[in-house]
């Protein structure tokens, strides 16, 4: 990437607004939307329908927002003079490091809980009452939950990293 100010910071513009859609979207499915729509409407037929209709989109945001954060964390790597992933030599790149690899976690939860758990299961099965959670369904909430914890680590260490960049005092 040229080391011109503002290449650098239009890149860094839409790495940020990726992070903000994928982290913001889960913090908010997780926080209000899911709460406020089971509060409403329970355990039913519809409040299913509803959020489902809703990760579903949120759920395009994601992927777009992952393949965005990796085409702009290249370019971001190659101005800071990154030598490649996962390197260890200096507090920066422990952090950065184990940055991508709660990224790369990320994704792949975000994978499985769209592509499987968010999949309806084949086969019959037993027509649950309306107030009943299936195992898929608690397992899809705890995966999201725990990619909200670590969206919330990655913000962190993204501040973290921001910090060490500065320069010391005189």
């Amino acid at each position: 990437m040229p080391n011109n100010p503002l290449v650098f910071a239009i890149v860094t513009f839409f790495h940020d607004l990726f992070t903000a859609l994928w982290i913001g979207g889960l913090l908010i499915m997780a926080t209000t939307v899911m709460p406020a729509t089971l509060k409403t409407l329970g355990r039913s037929g519809e409040a299913k329908r509803v959020l489902n209709a809703i990760q579903m989109r949120l759920s395009r945001w994601a992927y777009i927002s992952i393949v965005g954060l990796a085409v702009t964390g290249m370019l971001l790597g190659r101005r800071a003079g990154a030598t490649g992933l996962f390197q260890f030599g200096t507090p920066y790149q422990v952090a950065l490091s184990i940055k991508h690899l709660l990224y790369l976690l990320m994704i792949a939860l975000a994978l499985v809980r769209s592509l499987y758990l968010a999949r309806p299961s084949v086969g019959p099965r037993p027509r649950p009452s309306a107030e009943h959670l299936s195992t898929r369904e608690r397992l899809s909430a705890a995966v999201m939950m725990l990619n909200v914890a670590l969206g919330i680590v990655v913000l962190f260490l993204s501040t973290y990293l921001a910090a060490l960049s500065l320069p010391g005092p005189a």
